[in-house]
């Protein structure tokens, strides 16, 4: 029996599933429900990742698995694992069109008895390096409708899921962002962090200072100014290694978080389509700012499925702050 201070559990739970659902209901004629559909199928995904990463040591998958992406990565098993299970779930699903996954070459184009009418893009497992150590990875995708053929994409919904000590999914449709935790006894995402907005400053920065050798100009400056400010305290710096992991914190507890262009990587390192678009628009969605140093990534356009670009994104004035030592640099040189 409860005492009376013991709180009782909610009765009222929020779900993933019912909250997509309410979003359909409210759009009334307008929806057609595919959308729904293909969340439930990416919903199932997600649950047999989170379930075998926690089981990856138990179950021989952590360890190479004798192959490279097309990035030149070296892939692990759960990479291929992962892969394997979107691939199939979003085809089965009869939602879908085009897939686009950073494991893969090419753009696997659905064929005609399984079309639908949505182009998805995904990383399957984001920082899958850190398996073997057991640091948080994630998977990150979004979803475009496609309006004419040949494709023009429009975003439609965006997402991240990160799988550590909890099973965590951000989700965007366009009208902010939410925040859903895997209740594993239930089996369900349960609303956990709604309406998530950025603060409009933090105290934290994450970049990988271990390529600051070499950095730009207006990066190094602007790390030397949060690092050693004139007033005030300095900025933490936390960085995981994991993009999934590291801006789900930012998205949280604000600040910024940065993997530019350099000497060493022209292009910068993430990838357009299905790692700086998607974090760029949770980003927005909840408040944020993300840019390239320049330009509003959003505003891109990718030339190939797997173009890399430069990404900063975070709170507002700190993203801010950063753009300014850009704005300088092209002044000195224009």
């Amino acid at each position: 029996m409860a005492t009376a201070s013991e709180e009782l559990p909610s009765t009222d739970l929020i779900t993933l599933t019912r909250h997509v659902l309410h979003d359909q209901l409210r759009l009334g004629v307008n929806a057609t429900g595919d959308l729904t559909l293909l969340l439930t199928a990416i919903q199932v995904t997600s649950k047999f990742i989170a379930t075998n990463v926690r089981r990856a040591r138990l179950i021989n998958l952590v360890g190479l698995a004798g192959e490279t992406n097309v990035q030149g990565e070296e892939q692990k098993k759960l990479d291929v694992l992962s892969n394997d299970i979107m691939v199939n779930a979003l085809r089965a699903s009869g939602k879908t069109a085009v897939l686009v996954s950073e494991e893969l070459d090419n753009a696997i184009i659905i064929e005609e008895r399984y079309r639908g009418q949505y182009c998805v893009v995904f990383d399957p497992l984001d920082g899958s390096s850190n398996i073997d150590a057991g640091v948080n990875i994630g998977t990150i995708f979004g979803i475009y409708k496609i309006v004419r053929i040949p494709p023009s994409l429009k975003a439609g919904i965006w997402r991240d899921q990160t799988y550590g000590s909890s099973a965590n999914l951000v989700l965007s449709t366009g009208s902010g962002v939410n925040g859903y935790t895997l209740d594993a006894a239930l089996g369900e995402f349960i609303l956990t962090h709604p309406d998530i907005k950025i603060p409009p400053r933090g105290k934290i920065y994450s970049f990988n200072e271990g390529n600051s050798m070499y950095f730009h100009p207006p990066v190094i400056a602007y790390l030397n100014s949060i690092k050693y400010p004139k007033s005030g305290s300095p900025y933490s710096a936390r960085y995981i290694g994991s993009m999934v992991a590291d801006v789900h914190r930012t998205l949280l507890y604000g600040g910024i978080f940065g993997y530019p262009d350099d000497k060493k990587s022209k292009s910068g390192k993430l990838r357009m389509l299905y790692e700086a678009f998607p974090m760029a628009f949770l980003t927005e969605q909840a408040g944020g700012i993300a840019t390239t140093g320049t330009k509003r990534i959003l505003d891109l356009v990718p030339k190939s499925i797997h173009e890399r670009c430069p990404v900063f994104l975070g709170s507002r004035d700190d993203v801010q702050d950063l753009m300014k030592f850009y704005e300088a640099e092209s002044k000195t040189q224009a």
